[in-house]
């Protein structure tokens, strides 16, 4: 366990036991348990497939695993902090047991001046399936279940009045200027302003690596039932990856090289329709220009072709196998496998029930996501499960991954 971890949990059983002992109106603590299992159904085409086909055992398949999460939480006197302990199980392996801090900071109160410093989640935008504008925390959207995400180092100012915020950050300080993706130290801003049924959203940043980006966001309350929001930025850099121009056949190391694409565009817009009976109906679509292009996919797909044909005509499997598996580094470039993408959601609550099915879809290959989910939520306890599965034609991007479906089932206690 990392010191800073082991410190994060000391400090926050200290505060369990301040608090047990004189109890205070500052100090709060708490927390949640969660229990939960995750089936993966690897898949038995795309290059991690055919990498373990040529030679067993060579790559790690997905596998399922059960798992104990246990989140602490407490605050007062100015301080903050969040950590979570975790015992996980996967198929076929020995117990794995982990923890991080997932918040501590410590903040104060200036009246209209707020200030932060250290470990915090800090997510902008308004986006559901894709946030072009979370510039500071870089969050992985659409997860299956829900829990808390590991904030950032920062410093943070923040100024506040009746209908204006600006916050400004410096993010991940420590960090070397030549630190990559989210790690990277930067500086980023935010104003943000109310103006009756809209929230109007500017952002700005600096990175040591990428350099600067700006973006906007609206979010606008049309009527009782339907809210309209759009979000888009332009970045100077944006970091990606490309197969080494000096390789054409097989390669003795991961050919994939660090690239700085430049001019990157991403642009977001979407509406939530709800009616009275709490059915709600979430409709996106967006452009990421940080995700590989059609050109490179393409480039991609004629590689796999190229190396399956290798494995054919006799060429050796351990060095066929270990080219295939390098072939899915592009699956991690960016938030979005393909540019062009739509996300329709559908979720109805009643009562403590909450069904909900949606599907991702990548136009230009037609490769589907699908997800369908319940949960069920009482005073102290939540319940929720569900099933992702990938659909579409047998070149589509989603169809090379390494995951065929998922199913998980999650039981949540919160005290």
């Amino acid at each position: 366990m990392k010191p800073t971890i082991l410190l994060g949990a000391l400090a926050l059983l200290s505060a369990a036991a301040v608090q047990a002992q004189t109890p205070t109106d500052t100090t709060k603590l708490g927390g949640q348990v969660r229990l939960q299992w995750i089936g993966q159904n690897a898949s038995t085409v795309g290059p991690l497939a055919q990498a373990d086909a040529l030679q067993n055992g060579i790559v790690d398949l997905p596998v399922g695993a059960a798992a104990l999460e246990t989140e602490l939480r407490a605050s007062g006197h100015g301080l903050t902090g969040v950590v979570t302990l975790q015992q996980q199980r996967p198929e076929r392996s020995a117990t794995q047991s982990r923890a991080w801090v997932n918040e501590l900071y410590a903040s104060h109160d200036g009246g209209a001046w707020q200030f932060s410093a250290g470990k915090k989640i800090v997510a902008w935008d308004v986006g559901y399936g894709f946030r072009p504008n979370d510039i500071v925390e870089q969050e992985a959207r659409l997860s299956l279940i829900d829990s808390t995400a590991e904030g950032r180092p920062l410093l943070m100012a923040e100024h506040f009045d009746a209908s204006t915020a600006w916050s400004w950050v410096w993010v991940n300080p420590t960090a070397g200027n030549d630190t990559r993706g989210a790690r990277e130290p930067a500086l980023a801003a935010r104003v943000y302003r109310r103006d009756g049924a809209l929230d109007w959203h500017g952002f700005a940043r600096a990175g040591a690596h990428t350099g600067a980006s700006v973006g906007t966001a609206l979010a606008w309350v049309a009527s009782d039932e339907l809210e309209l929001h759009g979000s888009m930025r332009f970045a100077q850099r944006y970091d990606s990856l490309a197969i080494d121009p000096n390789v054409s056949g097989l390669a003795n190391s991961d050919p994939w090289l660090t690239r700085t694409e430049s001019n990157v565009k991403q642009l977001l817009i979407g509406g939530t329709w709800t009616n009275q009976d709490q059915l709600s109906v979430l409709a996106e679509a967006w452009w990421d220009g940080s995700a590989p292009s059609d050109a490179q996919w393409d480039a991609w797909g004629s590689r796999n072709a190229q190396l399956a044909a290798l494995a054919t005509v006799g060429a050796p499997a351990a060095a066929v196998a270990p080219n295939l598996a390098w072939q899915t580094a592009p699956f991690n470039v960016s938030p979005s496998l393909r540019r062009s993408n739509v996300f329709l959601r559908a979720s109805w609550t009643k009562d403590a029930w909450q069904p909900a099915i949606s599907l991702l879809y990548n136009p230009i290959d037609q490769g589907r996501m699908w997800t369908a989910s319940l949960s069920w939520q009482g005073d102290r306890v939540q319940v929720q499960g569900g099933l992702r599965a990938y659909a579409g034609p047998a070149d589509a991007v989603v169809m090379q991954l390494p995951t065929r479906s998922t199913a998980y089932v999650a039981s949540t206690w919160t005290f």
